[in-house]
């Protein structure tokens, strides 16, 4: 297939099964990225800016009430193909992206989180992605306090670590988007349940290299509730920008 950035397929795939827990006493029961900002869905905003981005195909990782997803969006929402991928028992984000791959007609896919936003060019994301000759990229954003995150180190445009949350101060976070090879899980002997970023991505960071790609944008994560309530105004606003 053509890698060139004129393809007329270009895939994502969003996780989209989680519970909310976090959200339970501030939003209905809905999966959470269907929680409410100013009375559209938050996944609504995440599919219109890949759709911005130039991704054709959303493949939708869904669990826990799927149903809900599947009948607001169907099989299209506004101009994107939209694929599901039930997940029936919880497989991990590692285990769904894996079973979301199998939907996939084309080399590579991006894969986000349901509930984030992040702004970046993704299509020069791709790019970096195929000249840096790499299986798997991921994207950064340089922060002033990483302490709910965890700080991710980078050498030389490489990911060559992670530090966990017990550390404060400014560094780099990890934005929950990946550009990664639709076949890079095939030399890897992996349990059907995984976790992509603990048991996959930590325990392979050798092996995987992954090119790091800065993205100076805005970045959201609605998944406690304080950030759900900042989303209410600010999302909107950097919308409009």
């Amino acid at each position: 297939m053509n890698s060139n950035d004129s393809l007329d397929r270009r895939y994502a795939i969003v996780l989209a099964g989680g519970m909310g827990t976090r959200l339970r006493n501030v939003v209905a029961d809905v999966p959470k990225p269907m929680a409410a900002i100013q009375s559209t869905p938050f996944l609504v905003y995440v599919l219109r800016y890949l759709m911005k981005q130039g991704i054709s195909d959303v493949v939708l990782s869904v669990g826990y009430k799927h149903e809900v997803i599947m009948a607001y969006f169907g099989d299209r929402f506004e101009n994107l193909r939209i694929h599901y991928c039930i997940e029936n028992e919880p497989l991990g984000t590692g285990g769904g992206i894996r079973k979301a791959l199998s939907q996939v007609e084309a080399d590579h896919a991006f894969v986000l989180n349901g509930d984030t936003l992040a702004f970046l060019d993704y299509r020069l994301m791709h790019r970096s992605h195929r000249q840096a000759g790499t299986r798997l990229s991921m994207a950064l954003k340089r922060v002033d306090d990483i302490s709910r995150y965890g700080e991710v180190v980078m050498t030389d445009h490489k990911i060559a670590g992670f530090r966990e949350k017990e550390h404060s101060g400014p560094g780099l976070i990890n934005v929950g988007v990946y550009l990664i090879d639709t076949g890079l899980f095939d030399d890897f002997d992996l349990p059907r349940v995984f976790s992509f970023e603990n048991d996959f991505l930590k325990s392979n960071l050798v092996s995987l290299t992954p090119e790091a790609f800065i993205t100076e944008g805005y970045f959201i994560d609605i998944g406690v509730p304080e950030d759900y309530f900042r989303a209410q105004t600010e999302l909107a606003e950097q919308l409009n920008a």
